[in-house]
């Protein structure tokens, strides 16, 4: 263990670029390597293939809202047992984030999006056909849980895969892409759901997931995957598709073997071994991001929006509307941002939007709860909310996941990965359960509760996390750990 951390030491004092203070050579992508090359045609077709799941979970996130009269009304479900339905997709997520870096480590990135799709195939069919078997209640639970354990696989998958074949000059952008897609399919699912019986809506859902199965015979494999199983000639060979047949991929091929064979010889054999000093930084980072911006209130908001403008007095409709057209041009913003301002600014400045939103919301129902005039509570709210959602749209909703996916090195990724996607699933299943309770105790309370967590982020972000544009992996996580 110890000769393994020397080695990774020397590497690491020998190698240019390996920190943030890297001198007139700026980085190990200089001098022939290709890692700041611009991205290519496959880079581009597995990042659609990658994202093909974030927007079937964006399908599956939405579906809810508009299915829910018909599902009742046609299999005599209580408001008790749908919200049952609803709210399982989390457990699930729960259940698929404990073993999702392990199953990306076991069998690979592409195995592995053959394997949660499974999942999701089957969770949708259990749902299309729930009226014409069985117990459909019980199908309907199993359809949205298979859901959820696939989406909770993928939560992990899709940004390292991205991370790891993006240039290092785009990776941020392209990781930026998920939220972009997943809103789609958010969006997708409530339009859609206006006008379509729930049955053809689940069935819907199923088209991305069977688009993801067929386009993960056309792209390559990570390379860094690659080299964690020292299969060296794989790894040239997935290198050279991502950057194109006339770039030279020599320097950037020799840097993910070397650092990938240092970081091997420290591999951990318990999952406990997270816990030792030297990886406290990456996970404190990774963990603490995640549950911040979940406690901060996005399910909440996102699930209850309908009860939050119905009391506020809002037309539920064109509240839920508008805040499913902003998440568009707001998530396709983060991915312009991400890579021109950085991970930081993005994430204090749209912090510091979630906080404004918040606090607006909070005001506005302090005003209703003081008999105020109720077309100003509405109009506040209804801007609140509007300006909570493209806040997160922008940058707290991408970014933690871009950080997660540079921040672990690889003898621990699968580990750390799956802890911080069980941390985003807990705390989001913590706030979508405890939301209701809370905004009956006080409905200004509750979001002066999510104002001080988002206003809290951006000190967070100021202590702890590094900045990560325009570094290698390897750099990244050479100068964190």
């Amino acid at each position: 263990m110890e000769e393994g951390l020397e080695t990774w030491s020397l590497l690491a004092e020998q190698k240019p670029g390996v920190n943030s203070n890297v001198g007139q050579h700026g980085g190990v992508a200089d001098g022939g390597s290709s890692s700041s090359s611009s991205a290519t045609a496959v880079v581009v077709l597995s990042t659609f293939v990658t994202c093909c799941g974030s927007f079937a979970y964006g399908c599956a996130y939405g579906y809810s809202s508009p299915a829910e009269f018909g599902i009742m009304y046609d299999l005599g479900l209580s408001t008790a047992e749908y919200s049952v339905f609803g709210s399982i997709l989390t457990i699930g997520g729960v259940l698929g984030a404990l073993i999702s870096g392990t199953v990306a480590d076991l069998i690979g990135r592409r195995g592995t999006m053959w394997f949660f799709q499974t999942f999701c195939i089957m969770g949708w069919l259990a749902i299309v056909f729930a009226k014409d078997i069985g117990d459909h209640s019980w199908w309907l639970d199993f359809g949205r849980l298979s859901l959820g354990f696939g989406f909770g696989l993928h939560g992990y998958l899709a940004p390292v895969y991205i991370a790891e074949i993006a240039p290092k000059n785009t990776r941020g952008g392209f990781t930026a892409a998920i939220q972009l897609t997943a809103c789609c399919g958010l969006s997708l699912m409530f339009f859609t759901g206006t006008f379509m019986h729930w049955r053809p809506l689940a069935l819907i859902g199923t088209i991305p997931c069977l688009v993801q199965v067929v386009g993960v015979f056309f792209i390559p494999e990570s390379p860094r995957w690659l080299a964690k199983c020292r299969k060296e000639k794989e790894v040239e060979a997935s290198l050279q598709r991502l950057r194109g047949n006339n770039v030279d991929i020599s320097q950037e091929a020799a840097d993910i073997k070397d650092y990938t064979e240092s970081f091997e010889c420290l591999s951990e054999s318990r999952f406990l071994d997270l816990f030792q000093w030297k990886y406290a930084h990456s996970l404190i980072v990774g963990v603490g991001l995640m549950s911040l911006v979940q406690f901060g209130g996005t399910n909440g908001i996102s699930y209850y929006a309908s009860s939050i403008f119905k009391v506020a007095g809002t037309s539920t409709s064109i509240g839920t509307t508008t805040m499913a057209i902003i998440q568009i041009p707001f998530s396709a913003l983060s991915i312009l941002l991400m890579d021109k301002l950085g991970r930081r600014p993005l994430l204090m400045i749209t912090a510091a939007g979630a906080f404004f939103g918040s606090a607006l919301t909070g005001l506005a129902f302090l005003l209703q709860d003081l008999d105020q005039r109720k077309e100003i509570v509405a109009i506040l709210v209804f801007t609140g909310i509007v300006v909570y959602s493209a806040a997160y749209s922008m940058g707290l909703a991408s970014t933690p996941w871009v950080i997660m996916s540079e921040i672990f090195p690889i003898n621990i990724k699968g580990s750390a990965g799956s802890l911080v996607n069980l941390a985003n699933y807990f705390s989001a299943w913590i706030v979508s359960y405890a939301f209701n309770f809370l905004f009956e105790w006080s409905s200004s309370g509750v979001f002066f509760i999510f104002a001080s967590i988002c206003c809290s982020i951006p000190l967070f972000v100021a202590m702890l996390v590094p900045e990560t544009k325009g570094r290698t992996l390897e750099e990244i996580q050479a100068s964190i750990t």
